[in-house]
This record gives structure tokens, sequence and C-alpha cells, in this order.
């Protein structure tokens, strides 16, 4: 089950908060293209941009983050940037449960204050990368850009790695399923079938995918935050076990009526008629 998550609303700055970098004016020589993967770029943009989390490391090891982990830097009211720095919230995806945390950035330092958390239960692979990040997603941080990657670099070495991701539209995107719902409780998915329940919603009036175990199809009609669904017609394989439950999970949450959220990168469908659903991010 998960616990609600409550952070306090913060207003957007009118001009994007930047990251300002201390010392990374080119030198004598120094080309444009000279220094790329990790100089700091000055006036960087911070907020208002959704990171997808790449990787972290920790004490020297590097774990690939899974699907769905992000951070997205909100600015705090105008007039609260000064000496101090601008103040803001920071607010994401540990990898399974969500997060929020007070934030302050001056010059190119990002310090974390502490954080919240919902309280999913997670699968163990997951949940040891959302210690990992937890771990390094706190305190003073000094933050790297080059492109469209941002490098977060903590004082005894422990760094997260992400990329900027546009926005992912309802139709043409393949959605994996990440979490199941009922009513305002969610659980992770059955031991062993993460990755497997996807679908892409077309822009023909289609849903197609993979309940778990079968491949299905149907027709859909879209209107206004919500999904009228068709008949599901799908493989006839065997499916027992985890796959067996998650299988009929996802048919559940995809069955006549479907309420949907679309998030920047992230989907959640609840079934009018069983109250079920889930929770899916872009692949």
């Amino acid at each position: 089950m998960r616990t609600q998550l409550i952070v306090p609303a913060v207003a957007a700055l009118a001009a994007v908060v930047t990251l300002t970098a201390c010392g990374s004016e080119q030198g004598r020589g120094q080309g444009a293209g000279d220094g790329a993967g990790g100089s700091v770029r000055p006036e960087a943009p911070v907020t208002g941009v959704h990171w997808t989390v790449r990787e972290v490391t920790v004490d020297g090891k590097r774990t690939a983050a899974p699907a769905g982990a992000h951070v997205e830097f909100t600015a705090g009211e105008a007039g609260e940037a000064g000496e101090a720095g601008a103040k803001g919230r920071a607010e994401g995806n540990y990898g399974c449960n969500r997060f929020g945390a007070d934030v302050t950035i001056k010059g190119d330092t990002i310090t974390v204050g502490p954080g919240e958390m919902t309280e999913m239960g997670c699968p163990q692979g997951v949940a040891d990368f959302e210690e990992a990040l937890r771990a390094a997603f706190s305190g003073e941080l000094k933050a790297e850009v080059s492109e469209k990657n941002l490098t977060l670099v903590a004082a005894g070495g422990d760094s997260i790695a992400l990329t900027a991701q546009p926005a992912a539209p309802l139709a043409g995107t393949e959605w994996t399923v990440t979490a199941l719902l009922q009513g305002e409780a969610a659980a992770s998915l059955p031991p062993g079938t993460e990755g497997r329940a996807h679908f892409v919603i077309g822009e023909d009036g289609s849903l197609s995918g993979n309940l778990g175990c079968n491949d299905f199809r149907a027709e859909v009609e879209t209107a206004a935050a919500m999904l009228t669904v068709g008949r599901l017609s799908s493989t006839r394989k065997m499916c027992t076990g985890t796959a067996g439950m998650l299988e009929k999970a996802v048919a559940d949450a995809l069955t006549g009526q479907v309420s949907y959220e679309l998030g920047h990168r992230s989907l959640t469908l609840t079934s009018a008629g069983s109250g079920k659903g889930l929770v899916a991010v872009a692949g």
C-alpha cells in the first residue's frame, strides 16, 4: 500500500532558475566544443525540466536506474532568491516511491534538505536502487551540465547522472506498467513480472500490447480524460503464477470506461467499473 505524499504548493518564478557555473568561462584558445562531457555550462536551466535518472554511483558502485526514476526542480516564489540562493522544491520518483524535498540553488550548488516519500513495497532490486538514490540525493551537491545531461556530485564523490526528457504524448508512446492500483492503494507488480506488461494507444484508435503474458488488441476511443476500451482479444498462452496474476490485473484495469491522468512521462489508468488501475511510464 502507499502513503499519500503531501507537499506544500510552490509557485513558479516567472524566470527559470539557472545554475551559474563557477570558473566555467572558456580559457584563451578554448573552442566552443572543448571541454565537453563534464564541463559546466553557465546559465544552464534547472527548473522546468524533467530529469530522468540514468544511474547512481554510491561508494564507487554504479547502479542503472529503473524506468520511471526522475526528479523535477520547482522554483520558489519571487523574492526568495538572495544571498542564501533560490529556494524551491525537488519532487520525483526514486524508481518505485515518490518523494519531495526542499532545495536551495546557488551558483552551481544544489542543497537538498530533508524530504518525505511514499511507502510502497518495491521489488528488491528496485528497493536497493532507491536506497542508493536517497543516499546520493541529499545535502550539498555540485551540478555539472553538458548538453541535455545533468550530473550531481556530493563532496564524498557519490553522483547522480540525469538526462532531460521531453513530455510523452498519450498516443503513440509505449507505456510500461510499473504498479497496480486498487482505489487509493498502490502495489508493486508481482515478483518477476517487472517490464512485461506494456501497451500503445494508437492514433488509429487501437490499443495493443502485452498484458504480462499474452499479447492483446482492442479498439479505444479517447475523450476528455476518459478512454472507452472495447473488448480485448488476445493470444491464448496458458498464464499461471505471477504472470497470470499480472495479466488479470492489467486486463481489469483496461476494461470499459477508463479514466486517465497523463503526467510528464507517466500515465495512470483507473477502470470506472472495477476501480482497478495501473501506473505506467514512457519507455
